[in-house]
């Protein structure tokens, strides 16, 4: 009794997890706006920081370690909106 209470458990389980990943959507996250802002503000610090007196190469490389993965996110996320819509 309590083996077939046990497998009955775990179809029901492995079919409402079959069921949540036909039902998710594929692709990137939702909160791909929140990238998009991050990018921008910190190419906005880098060109102000850029002018003033308190630019330098650390300076460069920290900002460069945020940029580089957000503009990496940002292609793929124009990139899977635009075969979204071909």
């Amino acid at each position: 009794m309590l083996t077939s209470v046990v497998s009955t458990t775990s179809a029901v389980s492995s079919a409402t997890a079959s069921a949540m990943s036909m039902t998710s959507g594929i692709g990137l996250p939702e909160y791909g706006v929140l990238a998009v802002i991050g990018l921008i503000s910190l190419l906005a610090a880098k060109e102000i920081l850029s002018a003033s007196k308190y630019w330098n190469k650390n300076i460069n490389l920290s900002l460069n370690m945020g940029i580089l993965p957000l503009m990496v996110s940002f292609c793929a996320i124009v990139t899977f909106k635009v075969l979204e819509i071909i």
